[in-house]
């Protein structure tokens, strides 16, 4: 049975700088009934994810910034409670875009059924969904490692960036990962099986990240810019690839940061690409046929960090932005 009522957290205002827990809103409001064709969805999970912070505000980007006053946005794993859509039945198990919410109505498009006996659901919100796919094609596509190769990557024990490295390695290339802290550090190292792991908060970072790779990076994962995109760039040798999937570090400045040495960028002949996993959304059943068997076989190991409870969302959503989640951040909202 239903609930009487749907609880959302909105977004309360858009923040000028770093955002916080008042540009949130905890609020009761009717339950909805679908109409023809739509269903209703109890979201068990709710994943967040650094691009949230760029919909909170108003400046023009690849997608529309959240609506003040409604739900957050955000990607969601559903069960069917009601369904007026004969594509779904209640109970089916689905990927879709929820939002901030207990529940949340859908006409069905965008929404993909979930096997739960073929994996954990909440992978279809990390390593078998966006983060993972991101990954795939951020890395396949653009990076283009080659075996014995040098890979770097950002945000190392993320949703995203410790699957990059992964792949890097079932390709061949040397994995390299840079990430905030000795235990995270271990983590990649020991448990992910990249070669090495740099600590960017080490007072001597930039002599150890060298170290790491004597023999320079061909292919620098970016998902954090600032300090840590200065301290690669020295390192990046000719023909270097550099796939731009997030700047976390830099997503709440308030004004200009000092961006890549364009003139390397000529003499080192560099290619820079940013990138939305949308744009290859062609390639996703070549990454959900590859990840599910790198997953299946252990090729491919991820950690979630959920919280548990709607109203946790706000908190931990900020903690994201300052790093101190630990591995795929996710909110379960409700139990399966």
């Amino acid at each position: 049975m239903t609930a009487r009522v749907n609880r959302q957290i909105l977004l309360q205002s858009r923040p000028e700088g770093p955002p916080g827990l008042e540009n949130f809103e905890l609020v009761e409001r009717p339950m909805p009934d679908p109409g023809e064709g739509e269903v209703l969805m109890r979201i068990l999970y709710l994943s967040l994810d650094p691009y949230m912070r760029g919909r909170m505000s108003a400046a023009k980007s690849y997608a529309k910034p959240a609506a003040v006053g409604e739900p957050m946005v955000g990607g969601t794993v559903g069960e069917i409670v009601k369904s007026r859509n004969p594509k779904y039945a209640v109970g089916d198990v689905v990927l879709g875009f929820g939002g901030w919410q207990e529940y949340a109505l859908s006409s069905g498009a965008g929404l993909r059924k979930l096997d739960p006996k073929a994996a954990p659901i909440s992978t279809a919100l990390g390593v078998l969904g966006m983060p993972g796919m991101t990954a795939y094609v951020g890395l396949l596509e653009i990076g283009q490692p080659k075996p014995g190769e040098t890979v770097v990557v950002a945000a190392a024990s993320g949703a995203v960036g410790s699957v990059v490295g992964q792949i890097a390695k079932i390709k061949g290339a040397r994995a390299v990962g840079i990430a905030g802290g000795a235990e995270k550090c271990r983590f990649v190292a020991e448990e992910l099986g990249f070669d090495d792991c740099v600590d960017h908060r080490a007072p001597d970072f930039a002599q150890r990240l060298a170290a790491a790779c004597p023999n320079g990076i061909d292919v620098y994962f970016e998902n954090v810019g600032g300090a840590v995109q200065h301290t690669v760039w020295p390192l990046l040798n000719d023909f270097a690839r550099i796939p731009v999937c997030g700047v976390i570090a830099q997503y709440s400045a308030t004004s200009e940061m000092p961006g890549p040495d364009i003139v390397s960028v000529l003499r080192k002949r560099l290619l820079l690409r940013g990138f939305i996993v949308s744009d290859f959304a062609a390639k996703q059943p070549d990454f959900l046929r590859d990840a599910a068997e790198w997953v299946r076989s252990g090729r491919l190991k991820y950690r979630e960090d959920i919280a548990d409870g709607l109203e946790r969302a706000p908190a931990s959503f900020l903690g994201l932005l300052q790093g101190k989640n630990f591995g795929k951040m996710l909110v379960r909202v409700a139990s399966a």
